[in-house]
């Protein structure tokens, strides 16, 4: 077969649209472009705005560029066509690392405008709750890497897309009581956060364990992909998908209970440096009270 083929066999090597998404790459500047206008120039139309630091701005556009990499270069169509490896490094980045980079340079007086009203924080209150967050993330997740699920999603690009909305609003859910730019919103204590975190990783062990610890290829698309176009056997690229996906979630977890440790441990120092210092009064003193 030509190797300039898809494995569908119905038309030749990927065009220049297909690999680098220019469309989506507009998307993304025109966002980044309109963020720096609200956190820089309009900044002052904004009720309660702060100046934005330059290393939170960086976060928002790393963000984004990541967000590119994993949606709109040939990450994506060479994981969606040839790799399940890939395709779990394209999954780690849009779910795992993008999420917190923009929550991190999102900053809090930005989006509280869209938030007004009772109804909206009624929702959103319901929508971060920690435990939903937990379960509908995970669930999102481990339904995706179903083997029948994941054929039938890879063969309808409109139910894959749909999927795909979801299990990015899913993401940002799960991230949002980690990296929460609204204090308002943010209720639970850096202790039950980081306890937050370590369920997390638990829940996301066994689809990684499932995948790693399987003996025969699982997913019909990837193993239609000819020989000749494969850098690993099928099952091996399978299972360095799935250690991929688990190497990058311990990364990113350990990495977000480390922020979240140290935010706790600076703000307990500074509460101890703000208490005024007690008096001393010597042993027998008589101004002692």
């Amino acid at each position: 077969m030509d190797p300039t083929m898809s494995h569908g066999g119905h038309e030749t090597g990927p065009t220049f649209a297909a690999l680098w998404s220019p469309g989506f790459l507009l998307l993304l500047i025109v966002v980044g472009v309109l963020y720096t206008l609200a956190v820089g120039r309009w900044r002052k139309d904004f009720a309660d705005s702060e100046p934005v630091a330059l290393k939170q701005k960086l976060w928002f556009w790393l963000g984004l560029a990541l967000w590119y990499a994993a949606e709109g270069s040939p990450l994506s169509y060479y994981g969606h066509h040839y790799f399940f490896s890939v395709h779990m490094f394209q999954q780690s980045i849009l779910y795992l690392v993008m999420p917190p980079c923009l929550l991190l340079g999102l900053p809090g007086w930005l989006l509280r405008p869209a938030l007004k009203g009772e109804t909206a924080k009624r929702v959103m209150r319901f929508l971060t709750n920690p435990l939903l967050s937990l379960f509908l993330f995970n669930f999102i997740f481990s339904m995706y890497h179903i083997p029948m699920i994941m054929d039938a999603l890879m063969a309808n690009a409109a139910a894959l897309f749909v999927y795909k909305i979801f299990f990015l609003l899913a993401a940002f859910q799960m991230w949002f009581p980690v990296f929460c730019p609204l204090p308002e919103y943010n209720t639970m204590s850096e202790m039950k956060r980081m306890a937050y975190i370590f369920v997390n990783g638990i829940l996301l062990t066994p689809a990684c364990a499932l995948i790693i610890f399987a003996r025969d290829p699982m997913y019909a698309m990837y193993s239609a992909v000819p020989e000749q176009l494969l850098l690993l056997p099928m099952l091996d690229d399978q299972q360095l998908g799935g250690v991929i996906m688990k190497i990058v979630q311990e990364i990113v977890y350990g990495m977000a209970l480390g922020f979240t440790f140290f935010r706790w441990y600076r703000r307990e120092r500074k509460q101890d440096d703000e208490l005024p210092d007690e008096p001393y009064f010597p042993a027998g003193s008589a101004n002692r009270a």
